[in-house]
């Protein structure tokens, strides 16, 4: 598969926090064309059903009560090596860990409130985009 496109989601934290505007300009610096975007909530069983890999692990119920919160900001990013680059301009999961200026680092607050997501391969982009975007909705 190309890895010319990528999916992210600027989540509940940031967006309440009003960071997603300086998020998406951080994106677009870095490279990055919008393809597609879009403001939801999800429900629980929406937040569930996105995460459903993580079934059974310890953080799934702290993870999916916490994207359910409150609105999210979907996006689908395009660049040469998108997955790859989106996840060096996000940093480490863990915020206290990611490295200086990336964007968990200046906007997470913790292991699960670090303030975005990034699909971390070009199938589960595609997987992850086709949740939020029915192909009509993604710019070609």
């Amino acid at each position: 598969m190309e890895n010319n496109r990528t999916f992210a989601l600027i989540k509940p934290c940031a967006v309440k926090n009003n960071h997603y505007g300086e998020i998406i300009h951080l994106i677009i610096k870095a490279g990055f064309t919008l393809k597609a975007v879009k403001m939801i909530k999800l429900s629980i069983e929406e937040a569930r059903q996105f995460y459903a890999m993580h079934t059974g692990k310890e953080f799934f119920d702290r993870l999916t009560s916490f994207i359910s919160s409150g609105p999210l900001v979907a996006l689908v990013l395009e660049k040469e090596n998108a997955v790859e680059e989106y996840r060096k301009l996000i940093g480490a999961t863990d915020p206290a860990k990611a490295e200086q200026g990336t964007i968990r680092q200046r906007f997470g607050e913790s292991l699960t409130k670090n303030a975005v997501h990034g699909a971390d391969s070009p199938e589960n982009a595609q997987k992850e985009w086709s949740f939020f975007f029915p192909q009509m909705e993604i710019l070609d």
